[in-house]
């Protein structure tokens, strides 16, 4: 007999299933924070909600605890206060393996069904998300909204269904049946158990605290393991809120609700201890390449699917709508101030200039002209802040001083301090944007997290495109674009993109930019490149998160 929640929620699933196999555009949780759409005082209560948390002790009674940790500084410089329960890691392995006996006697129907059930709870909380996540984060308030909550849970969805595909081909019974000529045939009868692997380690980054867990999240607890969130120390709450919810929904089904917990550690030396433990089978990570590759060559027992630095870059040849080109390009650099995995970094021009719609444009003019266009574009203080965001770390402001000071390159546009009549304590940046020659590798050749981007002179339209492919397998990128007017070198740059296993976004002039990722339709890396070893998300994401177990008798 099916698990209610799995009926209950099976129309979202079938839904899910056709999108990641048709791959079109297609949501169960609208993007848009419209009152029409969550009610006419989702709004206020979302806030409220978020507001309460301020100041006070996030209880979440789990078991181990030895105290009370946390110090979140808002990027909008708002108190925030809020502590968290710090708990022995071995207690908290110790529960998790325990509880995983019940999730795996729900089996793959119910754990599917109490999955797609936490992601509609946590719709609910969509509001309380989307603060939450501005601010820990910096995101303006529609960015923090809609990849906060809305397509964060489109991403833990959207591994949910492919997880529940990949378990959908294993039988539960076979009989088994071979013919012995004039004797009587062997039969047996088999049975097929889906087993979790162990405890699964999602460990989150400060800049998008749900979108970049979610997938890790959900992926290991649909397959049937207990999951220890460890949330980056800028980004608790919103991780906090989750588990919460988690482990109430778990609770409500009669799941224990230690499947699922959180671990707040402030040393390295904890989070790398519990990465090593032998009970922990699978780590999602996003962040730093020193940390991501300790953790792919030092933890061995695990499966580590990791998003670390790259380059990503853009690739100029000719354009028939220069304007509007420029337009999209402003936009890419400056939204959430940079501070995303796939903020172009290096934009790619030929020394002899580029031919459009306007006249042929010098490499100088289109350095000037992009400058303008970002200048342009945040012109109107409203739209600024609400596309800039806040500087989400003091790290990423230096680098930016960095870039600022010409240290990096010819400065073509300088980044200017904004005031944000909100919130006069948040350190608002506009992108600086600087002139390098190719040859000039150790500016650009490098993740400069942040507002920062380079237009690097190649010699050439053929030396920008080879000089493309050898930063993403040499760097590694999770997006690359091209503009041309030119079938040929369109088609020379995909077969690049091929070889460099690296998404591209082909002229690009609307309302989609190549730092965007469409959950159930865009791959979000491939793990083919230094970028990143997975993707968001394919069958490989999921199929190495559980085991099939037999047993078999004669009958």
């Amino acid at each position: 007999m099916s698990h209610p929640l799995f009926e209950k929620h099976r129309a979202t699933l079938d839904g899910a299933l056709n999108a990641i196999a048709t791959r079109g555009y297609w949501s169960p949780y609208p993007e848009m924070p419209s009152p029409k759409l969550y009610g006419e005082t989702a709004a206020a209560d979302g806030k409220a909600a978020f507001e309460a948390h301020l100041g006070k002790q996030f209880e979440l009674d789990q078991p181990g605890q030895t105290g009370w940790g946390g110090n979140e500084a808002s990027p909008y410089g708002i108190e925030m206060n809020i502590k968290y329960p710090v708990c022995d890691h071995e207690a908290l392995i110790a529960a998790g393996l325990d509880a995983m006996k019940g999730w795996q006697a729900v089996g793959a129907e119910g754990r599917m069904g109490i999955c797609v059930e936490i992601l509609d709870r946590l719709h609910k909380q969509a509001f309380e998300m989307g603060h939450a996540v501005m601010m820990t984060t910096g995101q303006g308030w529609m960015m923090a909204f809609q990849a906060g909550s809305a397509h964060a849970l489109d991403r833990g969805l959207e591994a949910v269904a492919y997880a529940w595909r990949e378990q959908s081909f294993v039988p539960t019974t076979a009989t088994w049946e071979k013919p012995q000529g004039k004797n009587p045939a062997l039969v047996m009868k088999k049975h097929f158990e889906i087993v979790g692997r162990g405890i699964g380690l999602v460990i989150g980054c400060g800049t998008f605290p749900t979108w970049n867990t979610y997938p890790g999240l959900f992926a290991a607890l649909s397959t049937g393991n207990a999951v220890i969130v460890k949330p980056h120390s800028n980004g608790i709450l919103p991780a906090a809120i989750t588990v919460r919810t988690i482990r109430a929904v778990l609770a409500e089904n009669g799941i224990d609700p230690n499947l699922v917990t959180l671990c707040v550690a402030e040393k390295r030396s904890v989070t790398q201890a519990l990465s090593q433990h032998e009970s922990v089978k699978s780590i999602d990570f996003t962040g730093s390449n020193v940390f991501g590759e300790w953790l792919i060559d030092n933890c061995r027992q695990a499966q580590v699917y990791a998003e670390l630095a790259g380059v990503n870059n853009v690739v100029i040849e000719s354009t028939d709508n220069y304007k509007a080109m420029l337009g999209n390009l402003a936009f890419t650099l400056s939204l959430y101030s940079g501070q995303m995995c796939t903020t172009t970094q290096a934009v790619i021009v030929p020394a002899e200039g580029i031919e459009t719609d306007q006249g042929h444009k010098s490499y100088d003019e289109v350095c000037a002209d992009l400058g303008a266009a970002i200048e342009r574009f945040l012109g109107k203080p409203e739209v600024a802040h609400a596309v800039l965001g806040a500087m989400q770390s003091t790290a990423t402001a230096e680098r930016v001083d960095l870039a600022n000071s010409g240290q990096l390159g010819k400065v073509v546009l300088a980044s200017k301090k904004l005031e944000n009549p909100d919130f006069p304590n948040a350190d608002v940046r506009t992108p600086v944007l600087l002139a390098v020659d190719a040859a000039d590798e150790a500016s650009y050749m490098e993740e400069r997290f942040g507002p920062i981007s380079f237009v690097v002179k190649a010699d050439s339209a053929a030396g920008a495109l080879a000089l493309s492919e050898r930063i993403v397998k040499t760097h590694g990128a999770l997006t690359v674009g091209v503009y041309s007017t030119k079938q040929d070198y369109l088609d020379a740059m995909t077969e690049a993109t091929w070889r460099g296993k690296v998404a591209l976004s082909i002229n690009l002039l609307g309302g989609v930019f190549v730092n965007q990722s469409s959950a159930f339709s865009d791959y979000h890396g491939t793990g083919g490149n230094p970028s990143a070893n997975a993707s968001y998300a394919d069958s490989a994401f999921v199929a190495n998160r559980f085991r099939v177990v037999q047993r078999r008798y004669h009958v």
